[in-house]
Protein backbone atom coordinates (compact mmCIF):
# COMPACT_ATOMS: atom_id res chain seq x y z
CA UNK A 1 0.00 0.00 0.00
CA UNK A 2 0.83 3.46 -0.56
CA UNK A 3 -0.29 7.11 0.69
CA UNK A 4 -2.75 8.85 -2.02
CA UNK A 5 -1.26 12.11 -3.17
CA UNK A 6 -4.12 14.02 -2.03
CA UNK A 7 -3.41 17.33 0.20
CA UNK A 8 -4.21 17.16 3.36
CA UNK A 9 -5.08 19.84 6.71
CA UNK A 10 -3.43 17.44 9.33
CA UNK A 11 -0.21 15.34 10.14
CA UNK A 12 -1.51 13.96 13.42
CA UNK A 13 -2.62 10.18 13.78
CA UNK A 14 -5.80 8.80 14.46
CA UNK A 15 -5.72 7.38 18.08
CA UNK A 16 -9.04 5.92 19.54
CA UNK A 17 -9.71 4.27 23.03
CA UNK A 18 -7.97 0.87 23.46
CA UNK A 19 -4.18 2.19 21.37
CA UNK A 20 -6.19 1.42 17.91
CA UNK A 21 -5.24 3.77 15.38
CA UNK A 22 -7.20 4.67 12.70
CA UNK A 23 -6.02 4.02 8.92
CA UNK A 24 -7.83 5.23 5.65
CA UNK A 25 -7.97 3.06 2.94
CA UNK A 26 -9.17 3.57 -0.77
CA UNK A 27 -8.33 0.54 -3.21
CA UNK A 28 -7.46 3.02 -6.20
CA UNK A 29 -5.99 7.11 -6.12
CA UNK A 30 -9.25 7.66 -8.13
CA UNK A 31 -11.93 5.62 -5.84
CA UNK A 32 -14.66 7.69 -4.21
CA UNK A 33 -15.08 5.08 -1.71
CA UNK A 34 -12.75 4.70 1.62
CA UNK A 35 -12.50 2.29 4.47
CA UNK A 36 -11.53 2.23 8.04
CA UNK A 37 -8.67 -0.21 9.09
CA UNK A 38 -7.83 -0.09 13.22
CA UNK A 39 -4.42 -1.42 13.89
CA UNK A 40 -2.19 -1.42 16.86
CA UNK A 41 1.72 -3.00 17.89
CA UNK A 42 0.94 -6.67 18.85
CA UNK A 43 2.53 -6.77 22.65
CA UNK A 44 1.53 -10.57 23.84
CA UNK A 45 3.53 -11.64 26.82
CA UNK A 46 2.59 -15.13 26.63
CA UNK A 47 3.23 -15.32 22.72
CA UNK A 48 5.91 -17.71 21.70
CA UNK A 49 5.19 -18.00 17.46
CA UNK A 50 8.31 -16.13 15.81
CA UNK A 51 5.96 -16.04 13.04
CA UNK A 52 4.74 -12.78 14.72
CA UNK A 53 7.57 -11.11 16.56
CA UNK A 54 7.08 -8.22 18.99
CA UNK A 55 8.59 -5.30 17.70
CA UNK A 56 7.87 -5.91 14.37
CA UNK A 57 3.75 -7.07 13.99
CA UNK A 58 1.11 -5.19 14.05
CA UNK A 59 -2.62 -6.25 14.64
CA UNK A 60 -5.52 -4.89 12.43
CA UNK A 61 -8.97 -5.16 12.76
CA UNK A 62 -11.64 -4.83 10.29
CA UNK A 63 -14.88 -4.09 11.78
CA UNK A 64 -18.62 -5.33 9.90
CA UNK A 65 -21.80 -4.22 10.09
CA UNK A 66 -22.90 -6.65 13.14
CA UNK A 67 -19.97 -8.03 15.20
CA UNK A 68 -20.86 -11.46 15.87
CA UNK A 69 -23.66 -12.47 13.74
CA UNK A 70 -24.60 -12.66 10.15
CA UNK A 71 -27.01 -10.27 9.75
CA UNK A 72 -27.82 -8.34 6.17
CA UNK A 73 -27.61 -4.86 6.48
CA UNK A 74 -28.24 -4.95 2.25
CA UNK A 75 -31.81 -5.17 0.30
CA UNK A 76 -32.86 -9.02 0.10
CA UNK A 77 -31.50 -10.60 -3.23
CA UNK A 78 -32.89 -13.20 -5.29
CA UNK A 79 -32.32 -16.76 -4.09
CA UNK A 80 -29.91 -17.36 -6.94
CA UNK A 81 -27.58 -14.20 -5.81
CA UNK A 82 -26.94 -14.00 -2.53
CA UNK A 83 -24.03 -12.20 -0.22
CA UNK A 84 -20.90 -13.36 1.41
CA UNK A 85 -21.92 -14.13 5.00
CA UNK A 86 -20.87 -11.69 7.65
CA UNK A 87 -19.15 -12.85 10.42
CA UNK A 88 -18.59 -9.92 13.08
CA UNK A 89 -15.05 -8.45 12.66
CA UNK A 90 -11.99 -9.92 11.32
CA UNK A 91 -8.59 -9.56 12.53
CA UNK A 92 -5.14 -9.82 10.42
CA UNK A 93 -1.09 -9.71 11.84
CA UNK A 94 0.58 -7.98 9.83
CA UNK A 95 5.01 -8.87 9.94
CA UNK A 96 7.39 -5.78 8.84
CA UNK A 97 10.95 -6.52 8.02
CA UNK A 98 12.11 -4.04 10.32
CA UNK A 99 10.65 -2.26 13.63
CA UNK A 100 10.53 1.28 11.58
CA UNK A 101 8.07 0.51 9.57
CA UNK A 102 5.69 -0.78 12.00
CA UNK A 103 6.53 3.03 14.10
CA UNK A 104 5.29 4.68 10.20
CA UNK A 105 1.44 2.56 10.17
CA UNK A 106 1.39 3.65 13.89
CA UNK A 107 1.65 7.17 12.98
CA UNK A 108 -0.01 7.60 9.59
CA UNK A 109 -2.29 10.34 9.70
CA UNK A 110 -5.98 9.65 9.35
CA UNK A 111 -6.93 11.83 6.47
CA UNK A 112 -4.33 10.14 4.16
CA UNK A 113 -5.36 7.65 2.73
CA UNK A 114 -3.60 4.42 1.96
CA UNK A 115 -4.05 3.33 -1.86
CA UNK A 116 -4.40 -0.68 -2.07
CA UNK A 117 -3.21 -0.71 -5.87
CA UNK A 118 -0.59 1.15 -7.53
CA UNK A 119 1.09 0.96 -10.65
CA UNK A 120 4.02 -0.50 -8.63
CA UNK A 121 2.03 -3.02 -6.88
CA UNK A 122 -1.13 -3.63 -9.24
CA UNK A 123 -3.84 -6.14 -7.64
CA UNK A 124 -6.01 -8.07 -10.05
CA UNK A 125 -10.18 -8.16 -9.26
CA UNK A 126 -12.91 -9.70 -10.91
CA UNK A 127 -12.08 -11.96 -14.25
CA UNK A 128 -8.78 -11.48 -14.07
CA UNK A 129 -8.59 -12.40 -10.16
CA UNK A 130 -10.68 -15.58 -11.20
CA UNK A 131 -7.87 -16.73 -13.74
CA UNK A 132 -4.57 -15.97 -11.78
CA UNK A 133 -6.81 -18.21 -8.93
CA UNK A 134 -7.46 -20.63 -11.41
CA UNK A 135 -3.98 -21.12 -12.94
CA UNK A 136 -2.11 -20.89 -9.70
CA UNK A 137 -4.37 -23.79 -8.62
CA UNK A 138 -2.49 -26.24 -11.13
CA UNK A 139 0.79 -28.11 -9.39
CA UNK A 140 3.82 -27.44 -11.68
CA UNK A 141 4.47 -31.51 -13.40
CA UNK A 142 8.24 -30.83 -12.14
CA UNK A 143 7.35 -29.91 -8.57
CA UNK A 144 4.70 -33.07 -8.59
CA UNK A 145 6.93 -35.39 -10.04
CA UNK A 146 9.48 -34.66 -7.01
CA UNK A 147 7.11 -35.08 -4.37
CA UNK A 148 5.37 -38.32 -6.30
CA UNK A 149 9.76 -39.58 -5.94
CA UNK A 150 9.74 -38.49 -2.85
CA UNK A 151 6.96 -40.61 -1.23
CA UNK A 152 7.97 -43.75 -3.30
CA UNK A 153 11.54 -43.44 -2.05
CA UNK A 154 10.22 -43.43 1.34
CA UNK A 155 7.41 -46.41 0.54
CA UNK A 156 10.05 -48.57 -0.51
CA UNK A 157 12.00 -47.82 2.09
CA UNK A 158 9.62 -48.53 4.69
CA UNK A 159 8.42 -51.57 2.49
CA UNK A 160 11.84 -53.44 2.72
CA UNK A 161 12.91 -52.50 6.28
CA UNK A 162 8.93 -54.40 6.65
CA UNK A 163 10.27 -57.23 4.72
CA UNK A 164 13.74 -57.64 6.64
CA UNK A 165 11.54 -57.63 9.70
CA UNK A 166 9.57 -60.27 8.57
CA UNK A 167 12.12 -62.33 7.34
CA UNK A 168 14.07 -61.68 10.76
CA UNK A 169 11.22 -62.79 12.73
CA UNK A 170 11.01 -65.99 10.37
CA UNK A 171 14.42 -67.12 11.17
CA UNK A 172 13.96 -66.74 14.94
CA UNK A 173 10.79 -68.90 14.87
CA UNK A 174 12.66 -71.44 13.03
CA UNK A 175 15.67 -71.27 15.61
CA UNK A 176 13.05 -71.81 18.12
CA UNK A 177 11.59 -74.33 16.68
CA UNK A 178 14.72 -76.43 15.75
CA UNK A 179 16.39 -76.12 19.35
CA UNK A 180 19.03 -73.53 18.20
CA UNK A 181 19.98 -70.52 20.06
CA UNK A 182 21.61 -67.36 18.18
CA UNK A 183 25.70 -67.22 19.94
CA UNK A 184 26.74 -63.75 19.97
CA UNK A 185 30.31 -62.92 20.42
CA UNK A 186 30.86 -61.63 24.27
CA UNK A 187 33.93 -59.91 25.43
CA UNK A 188 37.41 -61.00 24.85
CA UNK A 189 38.54 -64.29 27.16
CA UNK A 190 34.91 -65.13 27.99
CA UNK A 191 33.56 -68.66 26.71
CA UNK A 192 30.11 -68.66 24.35
CA UNK A 193 27.15 -70.15 25.23
CA UNK A 194 26.50 -73.60 23.78
CA UNK A 195 25.26 -73.97 20.49
CA UNK A 196 22.55 -76.27 20.65
CA UNK A 197 19.35 -76.76 23.51
CA UNK A 198 19.78 -80.49 23.25
CA UNK A 199 23.08 -80.62 25.25
CA UNK A 200 21.84 -78.20 27.66
CA UNK A 201 18.95 -80.58 28.25
CA UNK A 202 21.25 -83.64 28.27
CA UNK A 203 23.85 -82.19 30.53
CA UNK A 204 20.84 -81.61 33.14
CA UNK A 205 19.93 -84.99 33.11
CA UNK A 206 22.79 -86.22 33.81
CA UNK A 207 22.95 -84.05 36.83
CA UNK A 208 19.79 -84.86 37.95
CA UNK A 209 20.95 -88.71 37.82
CA UNK A 210 24.34 -87.69 39.13
CA UNK A 211 22.48 -85.94 42.29
CA UNK A 212 20.25 -89.35 42.69
CA UNK A 213 23.16 -91.09 43.42
CA UNK A 214 24.96 -89.38 45.31
CA UNK A 215 21.62 -89.08 47.79
CA UNK A 216 21.35 -92.96 47.21
CA UNK A 217 25.06 -93.92 48.64
CA UNK A 218 24.18 -91.70 51.50
CA UNK A 219 21.38 -93.30 52.63
CA UNK A 220 22.76 -97.11 52.31
CA UNK A 221 25.15 -97.19 55.60
CA UNK A 222 25.55 -101.31 55.92
CA UNK A 223 27.57 -101.05 59.59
Amino acid sequence: MAPSKKKHASSQPCVIPGGFTVLSLQFSSDSVAQHELYVKEHKVRAEKSSHRPLDRTLFSVELRDHPGSSQDSGPKLSRFFKPVAKQGFRVGYVVFENSSSLRAAKSHPRDVSLVVCTEQRPVKTGVQKWIQQYTESFINPDILQKIVDSFMEGYDKRKEEEVERQREAAEQQKEDEEGWVKVTRGAKGTKGRPHNIADLRKKFEEDKQRIALLRAQRKFKPY
